[in-house]
């Protein structure tokens, strides 16, 4: 979509126009999905999320500033709704104190047979706290400190569900090579998060605290 006729969607937003509002929805469905995805357990919870998302995107549409990329603020609009889901459906508080934390450093991890799509997969079998932490962190770029004004938990606790979800994922990763199952998830029907090199997300800032 051009940025003149994603204006000409924008202004109609804003003269809640229906045509618009539906258009501009199908425009940035996959890039909305994508974050929702994220931090969802599975497609169902990210679509809750992402449809509460719009809701706030055409509830504050006057808010926009044009100035900006929209698509930008659209998606810190989707971020912080998948955080405040996480908040009202968290079960268990995982307030751990990592002091020591062993992280797996610089040796890379044996992804070369698994694409973005498949690690999404395990990443959405990660615990809902770990999960939310992990893309915060390692895919979003956030501080420790950061992360714990956002969730209300301490850069400890942060630290800790970071170092829990490396670990786990690590062991996902290693099963699904052994049990050849890559095959099987690259079958399954998702939206890609961003085309991103797996082997780049895990040697980035997120895996080198």
């Amino acid at each position: 979509m051009g940025e003149e006729e994603l204006k000409q969607l924008i202004d109609g937003c804003r003269q809640h126009d229906r045509k618009s509002q539906k258009m501009l929805y199908k425009a940035l469905y996959g890039f909305a999905m994508g974050i929702c995805l994220r931090y969802a357990g599975n497609r169902y919870e990210a679509a809750e999320i992402m449809n509460t998302g719009f809701f706030k995107v055409m509830t504050n549409i006057q808010k926009y500033d044009n100035n900006k990329p929209f698509k930008a603020w659209l998606g810190r609009i989707m971020m912080n709704t998948s955080i405040d889901y996480y908040r009202a459906n968290l079960k268990v508080a995982y307030t751990e104190e990592l002091d020591h934390a062993i992280h797996i450093g610089e040796r890379e991890v044996a992804t070369s047979k698994l694409g973005y799509d498949e690690l999404l997969l395990l990443i959405q079998r990660l615990p809902e706290a770990y999960r939310t932490v992990f893309n915060l962190f390692a895919i979003d770029g956030y501080t420790h400190e950061e992360i714990g004004e956002l969730l209300g938990i301490n850069p400890g606790t942060s630290k800790s569900n970071l170092h829990k979800a490396r670990q786990k994922l690590q062991r996902m990763i290693a099963e699904q090579e052994l049990s050849g199952g890559a095959g099987e998830m690259r079958n399954s029907s998702i939206v890609a998060i961003r085309h991103t090199a797996v082997k780049d997300l895990y040697l980035n800032k997120g895996f080198r605290p």
